[in-house]
């Protein structure tokens, strides 16, 4: 049986697993289950979801989309930034889970640049093929 972690309180302490490996920065596998209760243990290759080794500030930006039902203005306002730049977060956190094409990462870099004042607003629109 496995000692698990305890606050002073008694309770489980419970870390976010990393999702990728420390040494090489490949993606992690789930080798091994527990149970808090009893201890028992099952080991074998389990899989994952992209979701769960967020962080918690992803997590609540994730959270915050969808029950805003997608509405970026929504999202913006719970980051308080402008409308780019939480469309920027948002792709950003996209990549971070695998959900990132190519067409929408070349997309939202436009957009990145355009809200940093970095390219006008023709040329975002003639690199958006607008």
């Amino acid at each position: 049986m496995s000692v698990h972690p305890r606050t002073a309180a008694g309770e489980h302490v419970e870390h976010r697993p990393p999702r990728n490996c420390p040494v090489c920065g490949e993606h992690l596998s789930t080798t091994r289950l527990g149970c808090t209760s009893c201890g028992t243990e099952v080991s074998g290759l389990f899989s994952s979801c992209r979701f769960c080794g967020l962080a918690e500030s992803d997590e609540e930006l994730l959270r915050v989309f969808l029950v805003s039902r997608g509405n970026m203005k929504e999202l913006a306002r719970f980051l308080q930034v402008s409308y780019p730049t939480a469309r920027q977060r948002f792709a950003e956190l996209l990549e971070r889970i695998g959900m990132q094409d190519e067409l929408e990462r070349r997309r939202d870099d436009v957009l990145r640049r355009l809200a940093a004042g970095e390219i006008e607003v023709e040329e975002a629109e003639r690199l958006l093929g607008a």
